[in-house]
C-alpha cells in the first residue's frame, strides 16, 4: 500500500493506528519547490503475531498458516532452550484435557518458560461465582499469555476481549480448536509432502467435532476435496457446508467409509463425543457407528494416512497402530513444535 503526504507526522500517527511497520521511506524532491519533500511510505503487509490472540482458524490467511508451519519446522529442527525464559503461561482448562494441556506445558517449558493454572474448573473461583471475565482480568496479572479450554462456544473470544495479553483458544465447546488444526496441517504437510489438492475424509462425530470444523476451514485454503463420513444425525453442520460451497470447495457426504476410502489421501477420524450429547440414549445409539480395522487398508490407497486428534474410544482398532498408515501418535507429538511456534510468535520472541 502506498501513501503520499508532505508531513512526516502523518505517517507516525498512521503507523500507530494501523500497526504496520514502515518498510521503506523514499524522498523525492518536487520540481516546483526544492525545499519541500514528498514522503512516500510503503507499508508492508507484514506478518506479525506479537500480542495477537489465537481464537479461530478463520482469523488466519493462507499465508499466515504457512508461516506458522514454517516457524514450527525451524523450531523442531533447532529449538532455542532459552527462547521463552522468564515468560509465564496460564493454562486455564475448564474441560478435561490430556494432549492439549500437557503439550502446551511441555512446549513452554522446553523453551525455558514456566506455566501456572488449573486442569478443572471446580478448583477455581468460578465455583464461588466468579465470572469468566473477572477470572481472566485476574489471571493476566500473573502471566504473559493465557491458554484456555472452555465448554461454552464463544468463551475464548470473550476471554480475549477481557485480556490485555494474548489468549490462545485450546477449544471452546464444539466451536473451534485452532492449535489442533495447525498441528494437523503440520502433520499432513510432513507426511504427504504438501497441502494442496488432497482428498481428505472426515469420519465420526462431525456435528460436534470442533477439530473437524477447524480443519475443514483451514484446508479450504488448499483446494482440498473433502469427504464427510458420518451418521446423518452427526453430519457436518449446514453453515460449514455453505461456507465451503461459497469457496467452491468440492465435498461429498456419505455414511459408509468404504464408498470413498479408495479416493482418500488422508482419513481424519474422530470419536463420538459422549459429553456433547444431551440425551444419553442418543449417545448409545451412535457410539459404535464406526470400528476401523485392517480391512480399511485393503480398500484404500497404499499410502493413505490415518489421523485422529485422540482420545479414541474404540473407533480405531489397535491392530492399526503398527501399520505405517497410522500416524495419530506422531500427530500428537507434532503439537510440541507447533505450540512452541505459536507461543514464541504471540510473545514476540520470533518475528
Amino acid at each position: 500500500m502506498f501513501i503520499k503526504s508532505e508531513q512526516s507526522e502523518d505517517f507516525t500517527k498512521l503507523g500507530k493506528i494501523l500497526d504496520f511497520p514502515v518498510f521503506r521511506l523514499i524522498f523525492s524532491r518536487t520540481t516546483k519547490n526544492l525545499n519541500r519533500y514528498e514522503f512516500v511510505f510503503f507499508l508492508m503487509d507484514n506478518i506479525s503475531f506479537k500480542g495477537r490472540d489465537i481464537i479461530s482458524i478463520r482469523d488466519f490467511s493462507k499465508k499466515e498458516l504457512l508461516y506458522v508451519l514454517s516457524i514450527s519446522k525451524k523450531i523442531e529442527k533447532n529449538p532455542d532452550l532459552n527462547l521463552l525464559k522468564n515468560k509465564i503461561a496460564s493454562l486455564l482448562f475448564f474441560e478435561p484435557s490430556t494432549r492439549t494441556r500437557l503439550s502446551f506445558s511441555s512446549a513452554m517449558q522446553r523453551l525455558g518458560g514456566n506455566t501456572i493454572g488449573f486442569a478443572q474448573s471446580d478448583v477455581s473461583s468460578i465455583k464461588k461465582g466468579e465470572t469468566l471475565w473477572d477470572t481472566i482480568k485476574m489471571v493476566e496479572q500473573y502471566s504473559d499469555v493465557i491458554i484456555m479450554r472452555h465448554p461454552l462456544e464463544g468463551a475464548a473470544r470473550l476471554a480475549a476481549e477481557a485480556a490485555s495479553i494474548p489468549v490462545i483458544n485450546a477449544g471452546d465447546g464444539s466451536n473451534q480448536h485452532p492449535t489442533q488444526t495447525l498441528l494437523d496441517l503440520y502433520t499432513i504437510q510432513k507426511e504427504k509432502g504438501g497441502l494442496e489438492n488432497l482428498n481428505v475424509g472426515f469420519l465420526g462425530d462431525l456435528k460436534y467435532g470442533r477439530t473437524v470444523h477447524s480443519l475443514a476451514i483451514a484446508l479450504s485454503h488448499f483446494n482440498a476435496k473433502m469427504f464427510f463420513i458420518s451418521p446423518k444425525a452427526l453430519s457436518m453442520p449446514k453453515h460449514y457446508l455453505e461456507e465451503l460451497s461459497q469457496k467452491k470447495i468440492k465435498f461429498t457426504e456419505v455414511e459408509n467409509v468404504f464408498k470413498v476410502s479408495k479416493e482418500l489421501d488422508v482419513l481424519y477420524v474422530t470419536r463420538i463425543q459422549k459429553e456433547r450429547f444431551a440425551d444419553a440414549i442418543e449417545y448409545e445409539k451412535y457410539k459404535n457407528s464406526y470400528r476401523l480395522n485392517k480391512s480399511l487398508l485393503a480398500n484404500s490407497k497404499k499410502d493413505i494416512v490415518i489421523m485422529h486428534p485422540l482420545p479414541r474410544v474404540g473407533e480405531i482398532n489397535p491392530e492399526l497402530d503398527e501399520t505405517p498408515n497410522a500416524i495419530y501418535f506422531k500427530q500428537a507429538g507434532n503439537g510440541i513444535p507447533v505450540r512452541q511456534a505459536l507461543l514464541a510468535l504471540v510473545l514476540g520472541k520470533i518475528k
